[in-house]
């Protein structure tokens, strides 16, 4: 069999869900889940990651400190890793991300603005940690594009590069495109990481680890913004059934998943009708809550938002556009 590195982002992009709001008890009963479950990396954080926790996208529950040195003495075999994304993170966070004992620091980035991690990536060789970058919102860059971009990641010193579907809007053709276009560029270990709007975060992993991907992202349950991420404990006996070796224990996955949504979610994600509009929109899913509030204040349709937002083709950051957005739908109903 050939095999997959099983990379962990429930206690990080789960956080969108619930608001950033995981408290000590969660991160660390889940993290002695995942690693008694073999899982070869558990990823921690704000949803957006290092230095993100604002009144602008959401003020965790918890300081960065906090979450890494819970999470880090609940793992005795996983490794534990980071993500930040630069504007909200900072060279001071890595390095004390890095002190922490992150094994794994992911950087991301627009997937067609990889010079904005550069700087980043090059600080991470020198502290010597496994750098890997991501470039997200890959469905708006073709794949030779995001072959160029990975190369320019792998030059500024990431030692893994790949994708993320962040709007669940790629069909696994698209993921087969781009995953093949970039394994021709570069020889690092590719990365997939998959948001299910569509329905379709399961089949786009697998064609991923088919082109050629090495790292495959879940989560439990899939919890995660808006539809959720890739199910965990799905992706994981299927990736094994497909010929790809995980080396994750099944029973203890299942566990660690009933404990995730027994303890970290009101409800698993489901594929409702507002994901639905935004994975074919190509919008965030992270947008959802702040889509849902103010669409709700002005009495405007968010699924109008969030195509309009899709023709805007705004990005995770721009979180602001939505007042703008929601603003002149609310304008425009008055004037009819």
């Amino acid at each position: 069999m050939s095999s997959v590195v099983i990379h962990d982002p429930t206690l990080r992009d789960g956080q969108h869900a619930v608001r950033h709001q995981l408290g000590v008890a969660a991160l660390r009963g889940y993290a002695e889940a995942a690693d008694a479950a073999g899982i070869p990396v558990v990823e921690v954080g704000h949803g957006n990651g290092l230095g993100a926790s604002s009144l602008q996208v959401g003020r965790a529950a918890v300081s960065d400190d906090v979450m890494l040195s819970t999470v880090r003495e609940a793992l005795r075999h996983s490794k534990m890793a980071v993500f930040m994304l630069p504007g909200w993170g900072t060279s001071d966070d890595l390095r004390k991300a890095v002190a922490h004992g992150a094994d794994v620091v992911r950087v991301g980035a627009h997937c067609t603005e990889t010079s904005l991690a550069e700087r980043h990536l090059g600080l991470l060789r020198e502290e010597g940690a496994e750098a890997h970058c991501v470039l997200m919102m890959s469905h708006m860059a073709t794949p030779a594009e995001l072959a160029e971009h990975a190369a320019r990641a792998v030059g500024y010193g990431a030692r893994a590069v790949g994708i993320m579907d962040s709007a669940g809007h790629l069909l696994p053709q698209d993921v087969t495109d781009r995953i093949g276009a970039m394994a021709e560029a570069v020889d690092v270990p590719l990365i997939f990481h998959g948001h299910n709007n569509l329905g379709m975060a399961v089949a786009n992993s697998v064609a991923a680890a088919g082109a050629g991907a090495a790292i495959i992202d879940g989560c439990a349950r899939g919890f995660g913004a808006g539809a959720g991420n890739t199910q965990l404990e799905v992706v994981v006996p299927v990736l094994e059934r497909s010929g790809y070796a995980t080396g994750i224990d099944l029973y203890a996955l299942l566990d660690a998943a009933e404990f995730a949504e027994r303890e970290l979610m009101p409800a698993p994600p489901v594929t409702g009708s507002l994901s639905i509009v935004s994975g074919l929109a190509g919008v965030f899913s992270g947008f959802k809550h702040q889509v849902l509030d103010q669409s709700a204040r002005a009495g405007v349709d968010p699924r109008d938002v969030f195509f309009e937002l899709g023709r805007r083709q705004a990005v995770a950051g721009q979180e602001d556009l939505i007042v703008d957005v929601v603003a002149e739908l609310s304008a425009r109903k008055a004037a009819t």
